[in-house]
């Protein structure tokens, strides 16, 4: 009978503490590379098995990380991931950080060993991205709201171009006074909504009025606090695009209690086209972004990993969803 192979038996060959064998098998950073490299080589020709002497296989579990679950975004991306992993014969574990910066998700994800991790978290700390790579757990970000080192696969959406055909609508209407309510301006996907606005405005010259720019934080008290300050300008906004869904239910609040008619008096769009778009009174004009497309190919992306001659930065198109919240202003 076959003797199986310990962790005490690749300590022993390899030289080194079967406490730095654990290390290696769950990936963490704190091993020397060239003392993981001949461990590795160890458990790989030695055959080693875990898992109470299975042969390691496929967990068939896929973990979601987020930094919050309360938002209609964050349950659609859920909803895409799920029906995937469902198809490729998966289930997703899910971990919402609710704004931790501890790293005890990457303790869990590391222990049982995920096919692959979903991040609708960023920025990525690099830590945690060597210690996925170094357990050989595929990894992608999904949306990428701050900085991202170029090899981390991750998929995203067109933001530049959905802050630029919101505001060509919008302009398309016959408003000048556009209000933007973005989102926090340290996220890379705030800034590109940003940018398309002023790239529309360029384009009908009109001169870019920063009182007109604010900064929410894409839920819906920012919506509301926000365009109260754009109300309280000398001459304010016929028209104001929300960086989120959430954030234009903030404006929708605010303008009824100003007694401000949606879109008689104040035309809004959107920016996530998540299912309220279409319960709020009047339904809402918004930019779509493919949240069950993107959250889907994410899970395809660490299930089967690209190779390198593929693209590790996807990019889905955004598109314009008119509805009833925006109209020619009031004369």
């Amino acid at each position: 009978m076959t003797t199986r192979v310990t962790i005490a038996d690749i300590a022993r060959e390899a030289g080194v503490s079967e406490a730095t064998v654990s290390k290696v098998l769950n990936g963490r950073d704190e091993v020397a590379p060239a003392t993981r490299s001949r461990v590795q080589g160890l458990l790989d020709a030695r055959g080693y098995e875990r898992r109470g002497g299975r042969v390691e296989r496929p967990a068939g579990l896929v973990d979601l990380v987020t930094s919050e679950l309360n938002t209609p975004w964050a349950m659609e991306v859920l909803r895409g991931a799920e029906q995937e992993a469902r198809r490729a014969g998966a289930a997703v574990v899910v971990t919402a950080t609710e704004g931790r910066d501890d790293d005890s998700w990457l303790e869990r994800v590391t222990a049982r060993r995920s096919d692959g991790v979903l991040l609708v978290l960023s920025p990525l700390a690099p830590a945690a991205a060597r210690r996925l790579t170094a357990a050989g757990i595929p990894f992608v970000l999904v949306d990428p709201v701050g900085g991202f080192d170029a090899s981390v696969p991750t998929v995203g959406v067109t933001n530049w171009a959905g802050g630029l055909a919101a505001t060509e609508h919008l302009l398309g209407l016959g408003h000048r006074r556009i209000g933007v309510i973005t989102g926090p301006p340290d996220l890379v996907c705030s800034q590109q909504r940003l940018d398309g606005y002023r790239a529309a405005l360029g384009r009908s010259a009109i001169a870019v009025d920063d009182a007109l720019i604010r900064y929410g934080d894409f839920r819906a008290d920012g919506g509301g606090r926000e365009l109260a300050a754009l109300l309280a300008l000398p001459d304010p906004p016929t028209a104001v695009f929300a960086g989120s869904d959430l954030q234009a239910t903030g404006v929708y609040a605010l303008a009824h209690r100003r007694g401000l008619r949606i879109p008689d008096q104040l035309s809004v769009v959107g920016f996530d086209d998540v299912a309220l778009c279409e319960w709020v009174s009047p339904t809402l004009t918004t930019v779509r972004q493919p949240l069950l497309e993107m959250a889907r190919i994410a899970i395809r992306t660490v299930l089967d990993p690209p190779g390198t001659d593929q693209p590790l930065r996807i990019e889905l198109a955004t598109t314009l969803v008119t509805r009833e919240s925006t109209a020619p202003p009031a004369r």
